[in-house]
């Protein structure tokens, strides 16, 4: 009985074309995924820039009753213009990072009571992150930096969003 060659050639032409189609369709849904996730950024860039008043009222009252820093309280702060936005290496979670100047005072019998720093406005970048359609803050905020300090001191946790068109 002779080598069936047919067969052999057969199942070679189905797996290379298999792997043509696998290629194909990974290209289409690639450049799909890109699109959605790309349109997704620009509607919540929008949305943060409609919101960003009632966020930063938010981001404020939970931080001041965090207890951070300890033996601070916070009397208030200025926002900057400076935002920059991230996602999150390991989820893709949209993640804003918003420029703001703190004022503390030393908590009455605390340990920063008498210290001179304790009136030195601070650098920061409060933390925003951008979930199921919206966005919201757990009063999170990264001290002694501003928003783009704080994607490079994150590196490898985050990688920096740059919009097109």
């Amino acid at each position: 009985m002779p080598f069936p060659w047919s067969m052999v050639a057969l199942t070679i032409a189905v797996v290379a074309g298999l792997f043509g189609v696998l290629g194909i369709a990974r290209r289409f849904f690639g450049s799909w995924t890109a699109a959605r996730l790309q349109s997704e950024t620009k509607n919540a860039l929008q949305q943060f820039r409609m919101h960003r008043e009632l966020l930063e009222a938010k981001f404020f009252d939970l931080a001041r009753v965090s207890g951070k820093p300890r033996g601070l309280k916070w009397l208030d702060g200025d926002w900057q213009s400076e935002v920059t936005f991230a996602r999150a290496c390991d989820t893709g979670l949209l993640t804003a990072f918003v420029g703001l100047h703190i004022r503390f005072e030393a908590v009455e019998g605390g340990d920063m009571e008498g210290v001179a720093a304790v009136d030195t406005v601070r650098d920061a970048a409060a933390v925003f992150h951008y979930q199921r359609g919206r966005w919201g803050t757990g009063g999170r905020v990264l001290m002694n930096m501003n928003p783009a300090e704080a994607v490079i001191r994150l590196a490898g946790q985050f990688s920096p969003v740059i919009f097109s068109g």
